[in-house]
């Protein structure tokens, strides 16, 4: 091997040194920092002893804990749901629309990122309060008589989590509906299927991709988004992302809420794997 060779094979090493030592400090290194607190004891004040165990593991079982995940699970499920059946049609009509509004309307998309998500939280909670912006025009207009509990209910947390995350369904879902070759729609057309038939025979399948990357960006997120829960759902709503914060301030149980941060990563990764098997068995379809 010449010494051009040797070069030329060292650059992309060189290229990627620094993206690999900042991944394996703030990745790699605190995650596997987790793994090994999750095989640990709890002490009597707090702290952690270095005793192996698997308890910690054996309690995420616990009937109690196991219905606050699947409760985690279908609250992120009914967000998912809305942000798909709201974001489709946007991203379907930006796609469409022509060129010289089409940035304006994905900057609209992108204009809730330039402000924390806090404060925009807080501004919801403003409007659902008792005595916030809604409860008092109702009351107003003689609509209500006494104010409606908007706030600290599922409803309100999923509303949180669906107008926090709503952008990243929205962006997948147009650069997959953008990118979708019009001839399909066209061959269709001189088929005879009507816009109906198209769109559920054509139009879905071809964009499935960006339906499933954007529901894995929205269902994910919500499993750890946990200050949402906490501000707009109150004590009442108690999410796993609000139970690993527990137990790390809280409760100082630190190897018990490692355990609990390892399951979710772990289902993390199960939906990603499913998230590429998918993705390509359509690539073979296409292909085929």
């Amino acid at each position: 091997m010449t010494t051009n060779s040797l070069k030329k094979n060292k650059g992309p090493l060189w290229t990627l040194s620094p993206l690999v030592i900042w991944l394996s400090i703030l990745v790699a290194v605190p995650l596997m920092f987790v793994i090994a607190i999750g095989f640990l004891s709890r002490g009597t004040y707090g702290n952690v002893e270095f005793k192996f165990t698997l308890e910690n593991y054996m309690r995420i079982f616990n009937p109690l804990y196991l219905k606050m995940l699947l409760s985690s699970l279908w609250l992120s499920f009914i967000t998912t749901i809305i942000c798909l059946a709201a974001g489709y049609p946007f991203a379907y009509f930006i796609a469409n629309a022509p060129k010289r509004i089409r940035g304006i309307l994905l900057m609209l998309i992108i204009i809730p990122f330039w402000t924390n998500s806090l404060i925009r939280t807080y501004a919801w909670i403003t409007l659902l309060r008792t005595s916030g912006i809604i409860n008092s025009y109702l009351m107003q207009f003689g609509m209500i008589n006494e104010p409606i509990q908007f706030l600290y209910t599922n409803g309100a947390v999923v509303l949180g989590l669906a107008y926090t995350l709503f952008p990243f369904m929205v962006l997948p879902l147009y650069a997959s509906i953008e990118s979708l070759d019009k001839r399909y729609l066209e061959a269709a057309s001189d088929l005879g299927a009507n816009p109906w038939t198209t769109f559920w025979k054509i139009t879905v399948p071809l964009t499935m991709p960006g339906i499933i990357a954007g529901c894995i960006l929205v269902f994910i997120p919500t499993l750890g988004l946990f200050f949402i829960p906490d501000l707009m759902g109150g004590s009442k709503i108690m999410l796993i992302s609000n139970f690993i914060k527990n137990q790390f301030l809280t409760a100082r149980d630190w190897p018990f809420g490692s355990a609990a941060s390892i399951v979710l990563i772990a289902l993390t990764f199960i939906l990603l794997g499913v998230y590429v098997k998918i993705l390509n068995k359509n690539k073979n379809m296409e292909v085929l």
